[in-house]
């Protein structure tokens, strides 16, 4: 007797919550909180922009070269090494230097975008970059799906 009360009040306990789930989608889910075609929430963010870009071998480790570090000596401070990644946000330019011997055929890029933005079209697998001479581009929508910015990704490989 003690086993069906207990898996009674289960029972209804998965009930409830269910229930519970329910009317939270259907609170959520109205015109005040909108979702576009991607099924991702639009929101009042007017924000467009890309805020930092990387682009990864088949290894999926990034292919970025990187400026050398400056040790300090007694009169100037150390100088830590940087991506060799150039976001311009007002001319709306990517400009990334790869290392020599990349396959440019193969890469994978990677955006960070500002809060609720999405980008189009989306990125679903390998890029091909070997057409040095055609830059690729990507639109950065922003959170109210209001704002579109088209960036131009430009990639050089290190001589």
């Amino acid at each position: 007797m003690f086993k069906n009360s207990s898996m009674k009040k289960y029972t209804n306990a998965k009930i409830a919550t269910a229930v519970l789930l329910v009317l939270a989608c259907a609170v959520c889910c109205t015109k005040e909180y909108p979702i576009d075609e991607d099924g991702l929430l639009i929101t009042t963010r007017i924000s467009c922009y890309a805020s930092n870009f990387d682009l990864l071998g088949t290894d999926f480790i990034s292919v970025v070269t990187s400026t050398t570090a400056i040790p300090a000596t007694s009169t100037t401070p150390a100088i830590p090494s940087t991506r060799n990644v150039v976001i311009d946000t007002v001319a709306q330019t990517i400009n990334v230097q790869v290392a020599l011997g990349t396959d440019l055929k193969n890469l994978y890029p990677q955006f960070t975008l500002v809060t609720d933005a999405k980008l189009s079209p989306k990125i679903t697998g390998k890029v091909d970059f070997s057409d040095l001479a055609n830059p690729k581009k990507w639109t950065v929508i922003s959170g109210n799906r209001r704002v579109k910015k088209e960036y131009t990704v430009t990639v050089t490989v290190q001589q």
